[in-house]
Order: structure tokens, then sequence, then C-alpha cells
């Protein structure tokens, strides 16, 4: 870590008056996995569509101490599978790294296949306290009947699931809001957390948010340069986010963002939202909702 983006994190924090941060979309995977992940950014894959150099390339400890240089007391490992057969081991190692790192937020994934409702059974009893669901990457229906077992368990148990489920940064068959509403409307208690405030759907997620009081959205690279050129959040926007306040939380995507975590949390100053607002996206309300 730069010692001068140290100073910028303290600094807002400083500005926000927070001592801490909790965030709650950054990544911890196999590293053989990682790699892989890394270099498919890099490489602006299908799903990427544009030139992603990875800022934080580092190796495990270091990113960890990176992380809490920055003053984070809290995080997850959001991981998740791309085909039948991976979520099961995938969630091991995250269960063993939970062990091994206690300031993670033990995070666990599920894919549509026969084994879902097992695989996830199985991750809440290691303890996860919350789940990632890749839409894009997937490329599965959150509608599937092989899931119906999973989202019921998980609203029953109140877990919470951090879900890409916008269409960016490429489209997906089961991007967007439609497929997320119908699954809200299937089970409206399920504590579903839409990554990247749902962009570039910004305005229908938040539609989604202000019906299902379960739903909550992270503010995952929202408001950075790099998204502003290409999916500016709509500032007629601004005051629903504002209303919504209690039910946004602090995402980051660290370490597979093409630049600095200062830039991301200086975004978010940027909205003009002001101090109580910061406060509660950046700890309060991830505080609340994992009661940490």
């Amino acid at each position: 870590m730069a010692a001068d983006e140290g100073t910028r994190v303290a600094e807002f924090r400083g500005r926000v008056g927070l001592p801490r941060l909790i965030d709650v979309h950054t990544h911890f995977m196999p590293q053989r996995v990682l790699a892989k992940v890394w270099a498919y950014f890099e490489a602006a894959g299908p799903l990427v569509g544009r030139h992603w150099p990875i800022a934080y390339k580092e190796d495990e400890s270091r990113r960890l101490e990176t992380l809490r240089g920055f003053g984070v007391r809290a995080f997850t490992s959001m991981l998740y599978p791309h085909k039948p057969g991976m979520a099961r081991w995938l969630n091991d190692w995250a269960a063993d790294f939970a062990a091994r790192t206690p300031d993670c937020l033990h995070t666990a994934t599920f894919y549509a296949e026969p084994s879902a409702p097992d695989d996830v059974r199985r991750a809440l009893a290691q303890g996860a306290q919350v789940f990632k669901c890749h839409l894009q990457v997937g490329g599965y229906d959150p509608n599937d009947p092989l899931l119906d077992g999973v989202w019921g368990l998980l609203a029953e148990r109140g877990v919470p699931v951090v879900t890409h489920c916008g269409s960016g940064p490429v489209p997906g068959p089961y991007t967007g809001p439609g497929p997320t509403g119908a699954l809200l409307a299937r089970h409206p208690r399920l504590r579903l957390v839409v990554a990247h405030l749902g962009m570039p759907e910004y305005a229908e997620f938040l539609a989604l948010a202000e019906r299902y009081d379960g739903v909550l959205l992270d503010t995952t690279m929202a408001f950075t340069e790099f998204v502003e050129s290409a999916a500016p959040f709509p500032p007629g926007q601004l005051p629903r986010l504002a209303d919504l306040g209690d039910r946004i939380v602090l995402g980051t995507d660290f370490p597979n963002i093409p630049y600095s975590y200062a830039d991301a949390l200086e975004g978010l100053e940027r909205t003009g939202l002001g101090t109580a607002w910061l406060r509660a996206v950046c700890h309060d309300n991830a505080a609340r909702l994992f009661a940490v």
C-alpha cells in the first residue's frame, strides 16, 4: 500500500468520522482461481468488455495487510462458480479461509445444479454468514427450479446474498431487474444485496429496494471515474439513494479494481449525500446487517 493512498483513506475516515470501515464486497479465492480471474480481466474478456488492469495484484497476505491498513474491520471473500461441481469445493476453501482470517465474514456461494440446496445447507453448517450469487458469470436464471430450495432456506434464515444481477459491464441472459424482480416476488423476505447498485439499471433496482424491505444495495465501483465514464449514476436518482440510506452498504471489488481503494471512497463522497449517509454506508449498515 502506497503511503499516500493510506493517507487518503485515513483522511476520508477522518472527514466522515469513522475509525473503521466494513466492506461487504471484496474477493479472496483460491490462488489458481484468482489468477484466472485476473487474467480474464486484464485480457478484457467478453464479460468485461474493456481494459481492466488489476490494482492490487499481490499475494494473499499482502492483500490482507493492505485492506487492514485501510482500516477495514470486516470484509468478505466473494467467490463464485461458473460451472457445475465448483461450489462445494469453493465453499470448503472459504470455510478454511474464514477460520484462519477472523475479520473475514464467512462467505459461500452456489450454482444452479441439483446439489445446490445440499451445498447451501452444508455451507451454513460450516458457519457461512453471507453468500455470493453471480448471475452474469454463472449464466443461470435465479428462478431456476433447481434453486427453489436455496432461496427458500436463505430467506427463512435471513442470510444476506450479495447478487450481481445488474447488466453491467456486459448484459447476460438473466441479468437486469426482470429476473431478480420475479425472484423477489416469490421470496419477498430475501435479504438480497444488489451488487454495484444494480448498474446500469440503477433506477429499477432502487425501485426493488423501495418495494422489498429485505433488499439492500452495495456501492461497488459506483461513482468512480472508471464507471461514470461508461454507466454514470443518474443525478436525479440521488434523492432516492439518500432515502434508502439505511440499506446501502460499502462494496469495492478489492482487489479486482483498476484504480485505488481511496478513489472508491472519494467517489462516494462526491455524491454530496453527507457525512451521516457516508457513516451509515461505510460502516453502520453492514455492522447491523452482520451483527458485528
